[in-house]
């Protein structure tokens, strides 16, 4: 038994399988505290590397001075963010809502429901809007529950950068116990996480924020309404790598013919397809491709798994994920380090 245990041990590969897949079982047993868990983790990555930039440029300036004032700048943000511009979103997001509903009551509306009903049965149609229904329903009751769970990450990402040396000093105590193999595997597979989410997030939300940008310049000459629940909703939709674009297309076009009919939902059309090819040739290359570079075939079947394995977020972390286990193979290691990285 003892030489079993011994062989075990000295077996990295079969050692570190084990690990990973005691891991997964774990987070799989407490899917439930995902959105915690992810909340967390981001916050805490973008605070830290944050925290990283300020110390690089005023080097005599506190790591806890400068996570306080990083924390009360956020909750000021936040604070205004509710109070000021989420009745300006909620007035436009109604207001879109009720151009489309003003759409579907027009007499050319009704002339392509019923020609889709020619083809498609009232039972079937009714039971896909009762789908959404829930869905909807579905989505209003758990904003509860995704904002006690921003409340809560905010809170623990907060106390852990504000006491990030004794973190680290405490974390590597681990490293020297009996089980110190144990911890060193998930210190391996934490520094292999952080660097390879933390490479593929930062470069996906630059992305997201390009498209926003080129988006609303174009929505703006155009002269479209609610620019501001657009941009929004565009900014969520490019979270998603590939399919966001594609998928914004459908809210933009249905604003679009409510306002200017067939023809403004072409030029929307036309817009998302330059900016699809500025992401495909120009951004993808420049923040993702440098360091993924994952055929379009494997990222939209990776987008399916992880929507039905994790919900909304796994079209934002399925991609990250996805290229963790690849790094982790050794299939394709992902090049770059993020600032978490340096904590070790």
């Amino acid at each position: 038994m003892t030489d079993a245990w011994k062989h075990f041990i000295e077996n990295v590969k079969l050692r570190r399988f084990t690990v990973l897949l005691l891991i997964i079982i774990v987070l799989w047993l407490i899917r439930s505290m995902m959105n915690l868990i992810l909340f967390t983790f981001i916050l805490t990555y973008l605070v830290v590397g944050w925290v990283r930039f300020v110390q690089r440029w005023l080097p005599r300036v506190s790591t806890t001075l400068t996570v306080i004032v990083t924390y009360v700048l956020l909750i000021v943000l936040l604070y205004l963010g509710v109070t000021r511009y989420l009745p300006v979103l909620s007035r436009q997001v109604i207001k879109m809502v009720n151009s489309v509903v003003h759409f579907y009551s027009t007499h050319q509306a009704t002339m392509i429901y019923r020609y889709i009903n020619h083809y498609v049965s009232t039972a079937t149609i009714m039971s896909q809007v009762r789908h959404g229904i829930t869905i909807a329903v579905s989505t209003l009751t758990s904003i509860g529950a995704i904002t006690v769970s921003f409340v809560m990450s905010l809170i623990l990402s907060f106390f852990y950068t504000l006491e990030l040396k004794q973190m680290n000093e405490f974390s590597h105590s681990f490293l020297d116990s009996d089980f110190g193999w144990f911890f060193q595997d998930i210190d391996y597979f934490g520094k292999k996480f952080v660097n390879t989410f933390g490479v593929v997030l930062e470069a996906q939300f630059f992305i997201a924020i390009c498209n926003t940008v080129i988006t609303t310049i174009g929505l703006l000459f155009m002269h479209m309404p609610q620019i501001f629940a657009l941009s929004l909703i565009v900014f969520i939709f490019s979270l998603v790598p590939v399919a966001g674009v594609i998928i914004s297309t459908i809210p933009l076009a249905m604003v679009g013919y409510s306002v200017g009919g067939v023809r403004d939902v072409v030029y929307i059309i036309i817009m998302i397809i330059i900016i699809h090819t500025i992401e495909a040739y120009v951004l993808n290359p420049k923040f993702m491709s440098s360091r993924t570079d994952l055929p379009i075939f494997y990222t939209f079947i990776v987008l399916l798994i992880g929507e039905h394995l994790f919900g909304t977020w796994g079209l934002i972390v399925g991609v990250p994920i996805f290229t963790f286990l690849l790094d982790v193979l050794g299939v394709k290691p992902i090049r770059g380090a993020t600032q978490i990285k340096k904590r070790a």
